[in-house]
């Protein structure tokens, strides 16, 4: 099973791969905000509105990243 980190921000969960991401820099140059891969933990997932980070998830060329919308609570 590969090693996964997940970083939610309420609404949705951004999963990263880390054995998937070929560092190409598309996350961190559309979202600079968001991803800096200085720091620890590199992802803040608050940074940005989630219809934001559903799109620039969708850009990465790797599927390093991905999502999963979480349930909303009744």
């Amino acid at each position: 099973m590969e090693k996964t980190h997940e970083y939610s921000n309420g609404e949705i969960t951004i999963v990263w791969t880390p054995s998937k991401c070929i560092h190409s820099g598309v996350c961190v140059k559309t979202l600079p905000k968001v991803y800096k891969p200085g720091q620890r933990p590199w992802i803040n997932e608050h940074a940005a509105s989630s219809d934001e980070l559903r799109k620039q998830i969708s850009s990465c060329p790797s599927g390093a990243l991905s999502y999963f919308e979480n349930k909303k609570k009744a």
